[in-house]
């Protein structure tokens, strides 16, 4: 017998919209259950993007053993331009475990041309570099070469919206949760802060564990270099840690990686134009093959 599809959250906010959330769970709730769709909300009182733009809408459901979530891409926070490209309403859907299991070995997404995950408000996220266009940028760091608006995120030529680093403000649509988002292997992404302790009595700030070694106007990956820490606050390769109640989560941080430096889960191939490749920023180009690079 087939499982109903069940919704469990939704959220629509946009200019001169309150919003509605179906649920907003506390800021320092336990680890993720198995399935949250309830925290694909947008905080309530959002001006959206502006005038003449589309509302912005996220919505999630459980069906099966996996977690469903649907967006048209627009953030709920003014949209100023950061690059040549416009601001247009997109179809995404992005399809995870929602229950997730480390995998044997990590994947890379050095060359991950495509979306490593998605937040709770309804905007893809593409890894810490950009395509191979402008030349003199090629695969660089956006946020170092100051290319990202203040909520981490910026155009692309198909006029979507993505995110390449996750400010979780309240500014920046994030209502009251400790889930920022979600990658695409499944894992929950994080804020900065995170639990020190099962009851999250106690909490800290998580600090990437990549140092700068180079230049990350071009090839941000080979600019970072990840360096082994006895600190608890200091996360992992893949920009995360084993939380205080055994389950594993990333955590979005100021510095790079700023959300995933690798998938500690198996990265599910998205369908559609979630899976679709992230293209250059120059004109004219088309974007290299989406998906995880060869192992």
């Amino acid at each position: 017998m087939k499982t109903p599809s069940i919704l469990l959250g939704t959220a629509l906010i946009g200019a001169g919209a309150l919003g509605t959330a179906a649920v907003v769970l506390p800021t320092m709730a336990s680890s993720a259950t198995p399935c949250d769709a309830a925290l694909f909300t947008i905080k309530a009182g959002m001006p959206g993007a502006g005038s003449g733009y589309a509302d912005a809408k996220v919505s999630a459901k459980c069906q099966g053993t996996n977690l469903v979530v649907t967006s048209n891409g627009m953030p709920s926070y003014t949209f100023v331009k950061k690059t040549p490209n416009a601001l247009r309403t997109q179809s995404w859907t992005w399809t995870v475990p929602a229950s997730p299991k480390k995998a044997a070995s990590t994947t890379s997404v050095r060359r991950y041309m495509g979306t490593v995950g998605f937040t709770v408000t309804g905007i893809p996220i593409y890894a810490a570099m950009e395509g191979p266009m402008p030349a003199s940028e090629a695969y660089g760091d956006p946020k170092y070469n100051g290319l990202l608006d203040t909520c981490g995120g910026h155009t692309g030529p198909s006029a979507e919206y993505h995110d390449h680093y996750i400010n979780s403000a309240g500014s920046c649509g994030f209502a009251a949760n400790r889930i920022v988002g979600y990658a695409i292997d499944g894992i929950p992404i994080y804020g900065s802060r995170g639990c020190l302790d099962t009851a999250c009595t106690k909490t800290a700030v998580m600090k990437s564990g990549y140092v700068r070694t180079g230049n990350p106007k071009k090839d941000s990956w080979s600019a970072y270099t990840w360096k082994k820490s006895s600190s608890a606050t200091t996360l992992d390769k893949c920009n995360g840690r084993t939380q205080p109640d055994g389950s594993y989560g990333y955590h979005a941080t100021t510095a790079f990686p700023y959300t995933i430096g690798c998938f500690r889960g198996t990265p599910v191939t998205q369908q559609g134009a979630a899976g679709g490749p992230m293209p250059p920023m120059g004109p004219g180009g088309s974007g290299g093959p989406g998906g995880p690079p060869p192992r």
